[in-house]
């Protein structure tokens, strides 16, 4: 603001210096109405308002790389004054960088079997599947899961779920949890038929400051979500998430166990991700 105060003087000056001529009057400087500014009011929830998808904007994650793990205290710690403190804020070398983004489901192949789906973005770092949403202002509801390209070498998928898993129920705020159900017939995983079931009970279970690398966060929700697949034949399979939400930012850290992990409070992580600067 300093360099633009002090030049405007000079420009009145040679203005007046110009021969005699009409000027027309310019309209006053409004604001694009449809980029609402988000601010985090540090109310304790997180309503639907507060993670809307920002369809094409790519997020900064710092990635564990594949197959390489990681260990975390996701119990945290209680600092002097009472208050829970996670620590992810380890500046690993070997992290990978991944840049997700949302993107309307109407861009990709898989768009006619999801009608009312709105966005899709990876579920994985390497982008190569895509969850489908739906946000009905009640409810965060996945619609199903494809991969980024119809024809993949490892053979497409296409998991299109008969009735949506709720994976988020707003507002979100700590002791809410709910177990939410969604089948699939006649769907498709890596080129081979699929059917079967997948159970997710999810649980928002805390309050408290998360340090990451980059960024420190003081009033995260901590949500659990033990995700249990059980397909019509072979054997059952469980996986637990950890994720780290903050209002505005959304999911700004995440900590994935190994199948079959047994521990709420598990402390090896098959991906650690956290949302970055670089």
């Amino acid at each position: 603001m300093g360099l633009l105060t002090r030049a405007l003087p000079v420009l009145l000056l040679l203005a007046a210096c110009q021969p005699n001529r009409t000027f027309v009057p310019k309209s006053a400087y409004s604001a694009d109405a449809g980029l609402p500014l988000c601010v985090p009011n540090l109310d304790g929830q997180i309503d639907d308002s507060e993670v809307k998808a920002a369809l094409g904007i790519p997020e900064s994650l710092l990635v564990s790389p594949q197959g390489v793990q990681r260990t975390v205290n996701l119990d945290g710690t209680i600092d002097a004054q009472g208050h829970r403190v996670w620590d992810l804020g380890d500046d690993y070398a070997d992290d990978e960088i991944a840049r997700p983004e949302a993107q309307p489901v109407s861009s990709f192949w898989f768009a006619s079997s999801y009608p009312t789906g709105q966005f899709a973005t990876a579920l994985d770092a390497a982008g190569t599947l895509q969850g489908i949403y739906q946000d009905d202002g009640s409810n965060l509801l996945l619609l199903g899961i494809a991969s980024t390209l119809e024809a993949p070498p490892q053979g497409k998928t296409l998991l299109v779920y008969s009735t949506p898993a709720e994976v988020f129920r707003y507002p979100l705020t700590v002791g809410k949890s709910w177990v939410t159900v969604a089948q699939t017939s006649n769907g498709t995983i890596d080129g081979l038929p699929y059917a079967g079931k997948d159970t997710y009970e999810i649980a928002v279970d805390q309050s408290g400051q998360l340090i990451l690398p980059d960024l420190t966060f003081t009033q995260a929700l901590r949500v659990r979500t033990h995700l249990t697949s059980e397909p019509v034949v072979g054997a059952s399979v469980s996986r637990r998430q950890v994720s780290w939400l903050f209002e505005c930012f959304g999911e700004v850290a995440r900590a994935t166990s190994v199948d079959g992990e047994p521990n709420d409070d598990f402390t090896t992580t098959s991906e650690l991700r956290r949302l970055g600067l670089q």
